[in-house]
Formats: C-alpha cells, sequence, structure tokens
C-alpha cells in the first residue's frame, strides 16, 4: 500500500476509535446483479439482470465519496459483465480512482479475460479444487485458471467462500494461491446462509477445523488476506453485527454492512471475515490492529 493511501486511512481508523466513531470507509457498488453462473451457494443473482446506467452508478461513486468512503468496490452479479455503450468496467475503476478513492477493487468470478491492472485487488471466486469448485459453480475450474495464467497484472487475490461441499479444500486452494502466477494472495469467508442455502452452512467445530487449516497454511508461508487473531471471534460468531464502517449501495438504495441486512437473523450467522476483522479493528482490539498493519501493507 502507497504511504498516501496508508496515511489517510490510518487517520480514520484512529479517529474512529478514539472517539468511537461509526463513519463509513468502505463502500461496495454493485454494478448489476446479472450473472453468468448459477452457484449453489449465492442467493443474489439474476433477480431482476438490470445492468445500472453509468450515469447513475457515478452519483453513487459521488454519494460515496461524499459520505468519507475511501476504500471502494464494485461487484455483482458478475461485474465484468457491466458496460453502458462504450463504457466497462475499465473505465469505472478509472473514474473512481480519479475521483479520489484510494483503495479500489473488484468482485468476480474469473470466467472473463482479466485485463484490468487499475484495479488494486481483483477478489476472484475460487471455490476449491476441480471438482469442488465445479460442483459449486459449474464447469469454470479450467477457463478460471487459464484466465489467471493470461492476466495483465499480479493483483488477483482469491476469494473462496467455505461451506459443505468444499470444507476439505481450503488447504489445496491456499497451496494454489501461493503456487500460481498472478495471484497475489488468498481472502477467505464461511458461508453466511441465506434462507435457501442453510445447508451449506458449517457449524462451529467445522469452521474451527478450517481456521486451523488456514493457520498451517500461514506458517507454510502461503499468502493469506485473513487476520489470524479474528478467527476466534469468526468460531464463535462473537463479533458485532453489522459493521457500521461498511456500506453497501444498489440501484440507489444505501444498506448498512451488506444486502442481507434485511433478511431477519441473518446477521448474526454471518460469516465474512472482512465483517469480523473490520468491526474488531475499530473496536481497537491491539492484537488485531497489529495484525491488520502487516497484513494489509503486504498484499494491497
Amino acid at each position: 500500500m502507497k504511504i498516501s493511501s496508508f496515511l489517510p486511512l490510518a487517520a480514520f481508523g484512529l479517529k474512529t476509535i478514539l472517539f468511537k466513531k461509526s463513519d463509513p470507509i468502505l463502500g461496495t457498488i454493485i454494478v448489476t446483479d446479472r450473472c453468468n453462473l448459477h452457484c449453489k451457494h449465492c442467493s443474489v443473482n439474476n433477480i431482476t439482470s438490470v445492468l445500472y446506467p453509468y450515469t447513475q452508478i457515478r452519483r453513487e461513486m459521488e454519494q460515496l465519496y461524499s459520505m468519507g468512503i475511501r476504500i471502494l468496490f464494485f461487484c455483482g452479479g458478475e461485474t465484468f459483465l457491466w458496460r453502458d455503450g462504450d463504457i466497462t468496467l475499465r473505465d469505472l475503476v478509472i473514474e473512481a480512482k480519479r475521483m479520489g478513492f484510494l483503495i479500489v477493487n473488484v468482485v468476480t468470478n474469473g470466467t472473463f479475460p482479466l485485463d484490468l491492472p487499475e484495479a488494486d485487488l481483483i477478489l476472484l471466486s475460487l471455490d476449491g479444487d476441480r471438482e469442488r469448485h465445479n460442483t459449486v459453480r459449474g464447469d469454470t475450474y479450467d477457463l478460471i485458471m487459464e484466465n489467471i495464467k493470461n492476466a495483465s497484472s499480479d493483483n488477483i487475490c482469491f476469494y473462496m467462500a467455505i461451506n459443505q461441499i468444499n470444507k476439505d479444500a481450503v488447504r489445496h486452494v491456499c497451496r494454489t494461491a501461493r503456487d500460481t502466477k498472478n495471484v497475489r494472495a488468498v481472502s477467505f469467508n464461511f458461508h453466511t446462509p441465506y434462507p435457501d442455502t442453510r445447508e451449506l452452512a458449517l457449524s462451529r467445530d467445522e469452521k474451527a477445523s478450517c481456521c486451523r487449516v488456514i493457520e498451517e497454511m500461514m506458517e507454510e508461508s502461503v499468502p493469506v488476506f485473513n487476520l489470524k487473531s479474528a478467527f476466534p471471534y469468526l468460531i464463535d460468531g462473537s463479533f458485532p453485527t453489522p459493521c457500521r464502517q461498511c456500506v453497501v449501495m444498489e440501484n440507489g438504495t444505501l444498506s448498512t454492512c451488506g444486502r442481507c441486512i434485511s433478511v431477519p437473523d441473518l446477521c448474526s450467522q454471518c460469516g465474512y471475515f472482512f465483517v469480523a476483522e473490520y468491526t474488531l479493528i475499530f473496536q481497537g482490539k491491539p492484537r488485531i490492529v497489529l495484525d491488520m498493519l502487516k497484513t494489509y501493507l503486504k498484499y494491497i
């Protein structure tokens, strides 16, 4: 991370901790819910299949920036499907950087060419070895690995949602991240059980087992973009939700933390590692703050 980006983010964190503020710093814009896949664990794809227009997305970017958001994610659906005439996802990333966002990341399923060097991170969903990934997402594993091989930058971070199908493939994904060209790190979530996907959720013991594997991989120098010090809170579900420092914008509607906040009782079953990490960081937990500094400075 550039020092010019780190200093304002550090100042925000310090102010939030000292004065117990709840201003947001991280924002996600959903550019579309259209997706070319129908993954077993996903409850938010192809509900409208609308590609939101550029003028609307730019207004949303301006609104988030005016709120103090400085870390921006573009998300879907599948983000690389988005375009408005000749304007593409790359143009959105470039415009966000020009507007003043310090970190601009993109989330993708990896089935489209990965030519986006302007993004700080491309968070690419890889959900296991070939067999397990294809069970979750359809026959896409080989295409994704070919796209990674041909990517124009080394800004890719694997993004794995651990569930009942792929829980035994954590070690494989870690080593694949370590050994694959153009991949900088791997980041994990536990499956958050929307009402139609409850059967994929992990038990406490299964979460603990997965965290032990991730810790072993860290000891093998696998580049894991998560905070080990937050694992006990994730296992027990003892971190506070929602995360007030994160917001999501979808079609003009602003939500605190995520789209799932409106689903009854779902926050209490949250599996998003970043939610635990951010809420604990902004509570001023010393070990987690130090862990964050070491990890974020290394991988962004």
